[in-house]
């Protein structure tokens, strides 16, 4: 077999095709660019190399060595139990997205500081303006409730030079609020960004994350346990992601103007026929939906706009908004 054939033979066909990490993870590579991670490397029940994904600190550290080797990311670490994310789904938001931003510049991905972007819940791993500096050089705002992330999120990106002129981070202090009083007066930008909290109790996101190590380890959890790390707000709120997702909705509308494309992750499938209502009721003029695959996890992103792409550009010309 040849060597092109085993790598497509190893592709995740479900990731974005310019997601480097559609493929086999190389921990060769992976070890020599981070030689913390070797001591978690496993044989599993393949024959393959890989970690124990029910080990918080081997995932955590799997994570480390892949932003170091395809990401430049020479430091990155969080607080013990906030959320430790699959940094392949994560990325292959960003792709997704550039490719939207490529439908408003005649199908090339625009790159560079120009492009603005608000992370909605940057939290405390920072891995959405990581991921979008390092491919495309965007800028970043990034916002939070939590200030312990925020402290996080600024170490992180004071630790890495390449963040440092491209990611700004605001603390939200009034949680039911989403966009107000974070953007600063004429402020416009591109996207935005979110991954809302998925469970509606504590008691739910207990048994979910239980179910994910049983369906990771075969066997049954004797304790409850909470993913990966995460704090509550990562986590859970009031009404679950669909209620998150309808007060987006809406307040996304009470400031059309300020941001191109609202968008954000929905995990529950069962959930898009309440936001396409919501969407409908508040006035979006166009709805784009992005469907993800990664392993067995399935998800999409949905975006929103209340512009068509004449009307932002013509806006964007009247008020000399560079974009």
């Amino acid at each position: 077999m040849t060597e092109k054939n085993t790598k497509l033979e190893n592709e995740k066909t479900g990731l974005h095709p310019r997601n480097p990490l559609r493929f086999r993870y190389d921990f060769s590579k992976l070890i020599d660019a981070c030689p913390e991670l070797a001591p978690y490397v496993i044989i599993n029940k393949y024959d393959s190399q890989s970690v124990d994904f029910t080990n918080a600190e081997a995932v955590k550290m799997l994570n480390k060595a892949i932003l170091k080797l395809h990401y430049r990311v020479e430091f990155w670490d969080f607080p013990k139990n906030y959320l430790c994310p699959p940094i392949p789904g994560r990325a292959d938001y960003i792709y997704h997205l550039a490719d939207l931003l490529a439908s408003d510049h005649n199908g090339v991905v625009p790159t560079g500081i120009s492009v603005s972007v608000l992370d909605v819940g940057v939290g405390a791993n920072c891995i959405y303006p990581i991921v979008g500096c390092s491919e495309y050089g965007w800028h970043f705002v990034g916002s939070d409730i939590d200030p312990v992330a925020i402290r996080s999120a600024q170490k992180i990106v004071d630790s890495n030079p390449f963040l440092k002129e491209l990611v700004g981070l605001r603390l939200q202090t009034k949680p039911s609020n989403i966009f107000s009083n974070i953007l600063k007066p004429g402020e416009v930008f591109d996207l935005s960004v979110c991954n809302p909290p998925f469970h509606s109790s504590p008691e739910e996101a207990s048994e979910g994350t239980s179910r994910k190590v049983r369906n990771l380890s075969g066997k049954p959890q004797k304790t409850p346990v909470l993913n990966f790390g995460g704090q509550s707000h990562e986590l859970w709120c009031d009404g679950g992601e669909a209620e998150f997702l309808r007060r987006m909705v809406k307040q996304s509308s009470e400031l059309p103007e300020r941001i191109r494309w609202f968008t954000s992750l929905v995990s529950k499938k069962a959930n898009l026929p309440e936001i396409h209502k919501a969407l409908q009721k508040f006035g979006a003029k166009e709805v784009r939906m992005f469907e993800m695959s990664h392993g067995q996890k399935q998800s999409r992103i949905v975006a929103w706009t209340f512009y068509s792409t004449l009307e932002w550009k013509k806006r964007i010309k009247k008020y000399n908004i560079k974009k």
